[in-house]
């Protein structure tokens, strides 16, 4: 029943829309969260705030990111990591080139 309720209040017929209420609808997407929009019967958009907006995408972004790291610990092998030192003779650097750089400032 719950999702029932939910469902009749997070929609908002069209008409409404071309009745000049936009304002009064924009503030109950504030007020209560996200608005689906019916038009002839059918969903077709949903209205959320800026705010609502970038935390559903900020989540699906740390949702790609943990399926991606899942996926490379699936196939994570021990045995194939080498050290930092064997890292720097293999591609050819050398104490005196890292001491070169100076500071790194990360952002």
């Amino acid at each position: 029943m719950q999702n029932v309720f939910r469902a009749i209040t997070q929609t908002v017929p069209i008409s409404r829309f071309n009745r000049g209420l936009a304002g009064q609808i924009f503030s109950e997407v504030k007020k209560s969260g996200p608005k689906v929009v019916m038009k002839n019967n059918e969903a077709e958009v949903v209205i959320m705030s800026p705010s609502q907006y970038t935390e559903l995408m900020d989540l699906l972004n740390d949702y790609g990111l943990l399926s991606l790291a899942t996926e490379r610990m699936e196939h994570y092998d021990p045995s194939s990591l080498i050290t930092e030192d064997e890292m720097d003779r293999e591609l050819g650097i050398t104490q005196e080139e890292y001491d070169s750089v100076g500071e790194v400032e990360f952002e």
